[in-house]
């Protein structure tokens, strides 16, 4: 693992997923604040990996390419000089001795061989064990995405008996930045009941604290924390969001 890695977590990629890992396990994986990527494109994804060292991707060997595709394509990005600090785990219908003897000891793969079965959780749980295993998180423990230079990530403040309209610069399940024109010059550790978090087409009302503001190029950014109480579902709305809009990112990429 690289020092960035270590402290930002890894990128997850899963090449050639099967339609039951993209609707149902990454989306699982993406809730339990893991960095998750579907990619269906082995060419473009091995010159990505060179971008991202200490990645982590997850091969469906059954899927996308030929056996013998599979085997060329797992040797060219281990033995990649300009490839460093990957992991490698293998996603399969096959069950059988041979297949994981071939992957796992021609290789040595610390990613693990997981079986798809019908029954998602455990295939989840499987898979969120070696992530774990691999130190996928790094030092972090939530997923942040930088969103100052994107369009209709906003909050809204009541202030006097209106809304005071500021731009989102980077959002996570505990809180976000942001800041006003005009600075509305908020106090620390005031409340806000009725804070409305526009996430593109998505509005979610939460109670929000500000924990403190710095200064930034001249601009006065706030940070604001979302209270212990939030619910479930706001929590699950934003880590949504936060993965669909970096999967976004990664196909812009491509």
């Amino acid at each position: 693992m690289t020092e960035n890695s270590d402290s930002l977590g890894r990128k997850v990629f899963f090449l050639h997923p099967p339609v039951i890992i993209q609707n149902q396990v990454i989306d699982e994986l993406a809730q339990e604040e893991f960095e998750v990527y579907a990619v269906k494109n082995e060419i473009k994804l091995r010159h990505m990996l060179k971008r991202y060292p200490g990645s982590i991707v997850f091969a469906s060997i059954c899927d996308g390419m030929k056996e013998t595709a599979w085997e060329e394509w797992i040797k060219s990005v281990l033995t990649c000089k300009e490839i460093s600090g990957l992991d490698i785990g293998i996603l399969t219908s096959m069950d059988d001795g041979n297949t994981r003897q071939k992957y796992m000891g021609q290789f040595q793969l610390r990613g693990g061989y997981t079986v798809i079965r019908p029954d998602p959780s455990a295939v989840i749980k499987q898979l969120a064990s070696n992530l774990n295993g691999l130190n996928a998180k790094g030092r972090r423990k939530y997923i942040r995405a930088i969103t100052e230079n994107e369009q209709n990530i906003t909050v809204n403040l009541p202030i006097n008996g209106t809304y005071v309209n500021g731009s989102i610069r980077d959002i996570s399940t505990v809180g976000f930045s942001c800041s006003f024109v005009p600075d509305p010059e908020l106090e620390k550790n005031s409340l806000f009941t009725d804070l409305q978090v526009r996430l593109k087409t998505q509005l979610i009302k939460v109670e929000g604290m500000v924990f403190g503001s710095r200064m930034q190029g001249g601009e006065k950014i706030y940070v604001i924390l979302f209270p212990q109480h939030t619910s479930p579902d706001v929590h699950s709305k934003i880590r949504r969001f936060i993965h669909t809009l970096l999967q976004s990112r990664i196909e812009n990429e491509f």
